[in-house]
């Protein structure tokens, strides 16, 4: 979970991210801790009490088909966006600093790497997915300890204490920020950060899917309590590294690029050891693979479960077939859609595909808050109109927040206002 949890743009972004906003991501990962306690205690109950393969088939009970299909499908645009966007940064990255050099072009490399990711998720299934995502989860997270090493070395820092005194007194290790019209705000990061991960953990399958897989809910909530401690831990780790890297340009005057995700690869690649560059480019190597694998295999179920209905519609020997068809189906997708982003190649597409990313979780937000908090029952056809409102209304006034309510800037909790809207319509939709 670890491992799907942090990226390669979480691998490249927070540490860099450290020059532009300190420590204030840190206010996002106090706020996972709330949202993970959500998940524990109402969300994981749910599921194991319905028996789901498919957390979506709560919505067709509750409300019915067209609610059920609604949830499912957002899912499924969602990480086939996101998890292509992280694999092609990732990716891009990696054909800078090594593919390049030995003449392989861009789309062979993206072959080679879907072509493994398949290959393992199709022998093993969800099994595999939790062992390799182990086995990756530990290489990117030592890639990050040795760094802060050499690094600390390099700059005189020899012990522990003294790593973290040297962090703690630098300006960049500021957490707190209480500017209410900043969308670095506090209240504002917690509170999106307790959300963001309600709706991108507690109703995503692919995070899901490997909670479901615990014997029962004493395990799946165990898991979930010692994953959100580790968490936080691992951030600080990252949010470390960042000010690390930030010390070392500084003392031996090397210029900060102006991409500042830039800036961990261009250290690790030409300034480090190369032993330090080898074990960059395994720990970001990890990353990629950490976050696309169990994403497949969860679209696979997901698509198989919510709209092939194959358990009710096939015999078991037509069941097993079908799924890898699908699975070799979404394997070939997120190929294209790499390629998609290599082509278009620009940054700024790639920022609002992750926004428009984001704002595909709000109508699961509230789905199932107005499924769990209500006893209403709604005109179930009239839900998926409601799905595109909700997002696109959303967008209107984050966009305008400023000029409408007194300066007033959104960040990360334009999700809850996406929820929002979409719960008061389904208010609207009830059946009285």
């Amino acid at each position: 979970m670890i491992g799907a949890s942090l990226s390669g743009v979480t691998f490249i972004s927070v540490p860099g991210e450290v020059g532009n906003s300190n420590f204030n991501y840190f206010q996002v990962v106090m706020g996972y801790t709330l949202g993970y306690f959500v998940i524990a205690k109402v969300l994981l109950p749910l599921y194991y009490r319905l028996n789901l393969v498919s957390i979506y088939a709560y919505l067709e009970e509750r409300f019915g088909f067209w609610s059920y299909k609604t949830g499912a499908f957002f899912f499924i645009l969602s990480r086939t966006l996101g998890s292509s966007i992280r694999v092609f940064l990732v990716a891009g990255v990696l054909q800078l600093i090594l593919f390049d050099q030995w003449g392989i072009p861009f789309w062979v490399s993206v072959l080679i790497t879907v072509s493994l990711i398949w290959l393992y998720t199709h022998r093993g299934g969800i099994k595999t997915v939790v062992w390799t995502d182990t086995l990756q989860t530990f290489f990117m997270l030592a890639a990050v300890l040795v760094s802060i090493y050499l690094i600390g070395q390099d700059l005189g820092i020899l012990t522990i204490s003294e790593y973290v005194s040297t962090v703690a007194a630098d300006s960049r290790s500021e957490i707190f920020n209480w500017n209410w019209q900043s969308g670095q705000n506090f209240f504002k990061q917690f509170v999106s950060g307790a959300f963001i991960t309600i709706v991108m953990t507690g109703l995503d399958q692919d995070m899901m899917q490997k909670n479901l897989t615990c014997k029962n809910i004493g395990d799946a909530q165990k898991n979930m309590f010692w994953f959100t401690i580790i968490l936080v831990f691992v951030n600080l780790l990252f949010l470390s590294l960042g000010v690390l890297l930030y010390l070392y340009a500084e003392t031996h005057g090397i210029a900060i690029p102006t991409r500042t995700d830039d800036l961990y690869p261009l250290l690790a690649t030409t300034e480090f050891t190369a032993f330090a560059g080898v074990v960059f480019v395994l720990g970001i190597t990890a990353a990629a693979y950490s976050s696309a694998d169990s994403t497949l295999t969860a679209l696979t179920t997901s698509y198989c479960y919510d709209f092939l209905e194959i358990e009710k519609k096939y015999p078991k020997n037509e069941q097993i077939k079908l799924r890898k068809k699908v699975h070799l189906a979404f394997t070939a997708l997120m190929f294209v859609v790499i390629l998609m982003f290599r082509w278009i190649n620009d940054q700024s597409v790639i920022n609002a595909v992750f926004v428009i990313a984001g704002y595909t979780y709000g109508p699961l937000l509230g789905l199932y808050a107005f499924g769990l908090f209500t006893k209403y029952q709604v005109k179930d056809r009239f839900v998926p109109y409601l799905a595109i409102v909700a997002p696109i209304v959303t967008f209107a006034i984050s966009q305008n927040s400023e000029k409408l309510l007194w300066g007033y800037k959104f960040g990360f909790e334009a999700l809850i206002l996406n929820g929002l809207l979409m719960f008061l319509g389904l208010y609207l939709i009830r059946k009285k």
